[in-house]
């Protein structure tokens, strides 16, 4: 069993880790610009893309979890049609996005609070970035599909190629061409298209078969597609919970000022650093869940659950020591602005505690999608959520940005205690 979770695992942790370098590349290059607005612009900037995202990230997960328990199940046809299904959603919801990109822009920077200058950078980069929308909703389909069929290399080819591609040209826009915030944002619609290109080249390399069984009609059989939009529903208020926290973090960091935007953002990529190698574990849970219920093998179930835990608290206490050892000389990594390093490193310990905190909830998450107990994680978020903003807003005037820290802790605690009590109803009565 432990082979196959890192059979999966590893190849997701190999591509996840590319985006934390990304993000780290983006950062560099920003505050090195001698300021500490150009990089507070484009974690404005990132945040409304991470809301676009994640708000569409019920594709990549109902998807997956489908895909995983229709391929258990040995049921190619199903196979096909949650992948047409996944992708013609895709193409609609492109369409809207771009359709609105005006009324999204303004919304956005309504909702996020930052100084005249951060914002009108931070527009810049949006009018730009917004154009890569279409490649990477699409790839999220892709990848939830390729996860499903128990298949974490394809996934990890393509996200490696991404970041290679969006790091080398956004470091030639921004150090050769002098575009600032405008060649980040570049950089991310050049490498989004060409991964693009790659996921659906190796998608008809391997699976032309099952392309051949697509039936458009199946796809938008009402029945069928009500169920699938009953799951992603569930997913996408879960996944707007989400969005919602790491969202009012980040537009909360503003409201104490620049430098605490700053460091805030730089503090974050600890607990997103830490996420990514959760994460690896949680698209294999997601393969691993699916694939024995679909094909009704309880006992193997939970034997990957305990295993899958095992491999959470390892990692849990690992980052946290790291953190504990070189918290404070990482963050040179992301600036040499000193005032952004010292008012960090007044707010270390919450990114310490956090791996050790929050590992559960990865797993969980992982579990959940490949069981497609929606419904489930739904409630968890609902209820994860609403103790985020209770805390925050009960001890802000007393502790200021620790509350926000204080509030980010509970949320990521709150999520794994109430999938751990969910589970045996919503996972293992099945």
């Amino acid at each position: 069993m432990n082979r196959n979770i890192l059979r999966l695992a590893i190849p997701n942790i190999i591509s996840n880790l590319t985006v934390p370098l990304l993000t780290i590349v983006d950062l560099h290059l920003m505050g090195y610009l001698d300021s500490a607005t150009f990089m507070g612009a484009v974690a404005l900037g990132g945040t409304i893309f991470n809301l676009v995202y994640w708000c569409f990230g019920f594709l990549r997960m109902s998807t997956g979890g489908l895909t995983a328990q229709s391929y258990g199940a040995g049921d190619k046809q199903e196979s096909a049609t949650i992948l047409s299904r996944g992708l013609l959603i895709t193409l609609f919801g492109s369409i809207f996005l771009l359709s609105l990109q005006v009324p999204i822009e303004k919304l956005s920077f309504l909702i996020l609070s930052g100084s005249d200058e951060v914002t009108e950078i931070a527009r810049n980069y949006f009018y730009i970035r917004i154009w890569a929308v279409p490649a990477a909703i699409g790839m999220m389909v892709l990848n939830g599909w390729f996860i499903g069929m128990q298949n974490s290399k394809y996934p990890m080819i393509t996200s490696v190629v991404i970041n290679i591609v969006n790091i080398a040209v956004s470091i030639y826009f921004v150090r050769v061409l002098g575009w600032e915030e405008k060649g980040v944002a570049a950089g991310s619609v050049i490498a989004q298209y060409i991964g693009l290109i790659l996921s659906l080249f190796l998608l008809n390399k391997k699976y032309h078969k099952f392309l051949s069984l697509i039936s458009i009609k199946k796809s938008l059989n009402l029945l069928e597609l009500k169920s699938y939009m009953s799951i992603s529903s569930n997913i996408f208020v879960r996944t707007v919970c989400l969005v919602a926290v790491f969202t009012f973090f980040t537009s909360a960091s503003a409201s104490f000022g620049d430098i605490a935007l700053a460091s805030n953002t730089a503090l974050l990529q600890y607990l997103m650093l830490f996420s990514y190698f959760l994460d690896g574990f949680a698209y294999a849970a997601e393969a691993i869940t699916g694939k024995f219920i679909g094909a009704k093998m309880k006992e193997r179930l939970i034997e990957s659950t305990n295993k899958l835990m095992l491999w959470g608290v390892g990692f849990g206490v690992s980052f946290s020591m790291v953190y504990f050892f070189m918290g404070d000389k990482l963050m040179y990594v992301f600036t040499d602005e000193q005032d952004v390093i010292t008012y960090a490193g007044n707010f270390l310990n919450w990114v310490i505690i956090l791996p050790v905190i929050s590992f559960s909830s990865y797993i969980w998450d992982g579990i959940f999608i490949g069981a497609t107990a929606s419904k489930s994680m739904r409630n968890s978020a609902i209820i994860s959520t609403l103790v985020f903003f209770g805390i925050y807003y009960l001890l802000l005037n007393t502790i200021g940005n620790n509350a926000l820290w204080l509030a980010m802790t509970l949320f990521m605690a709150v999520r794994g205690i109430t999938l751990t009590v969910m589970s045996k109803k919503a996972i293992f009565s099945r």
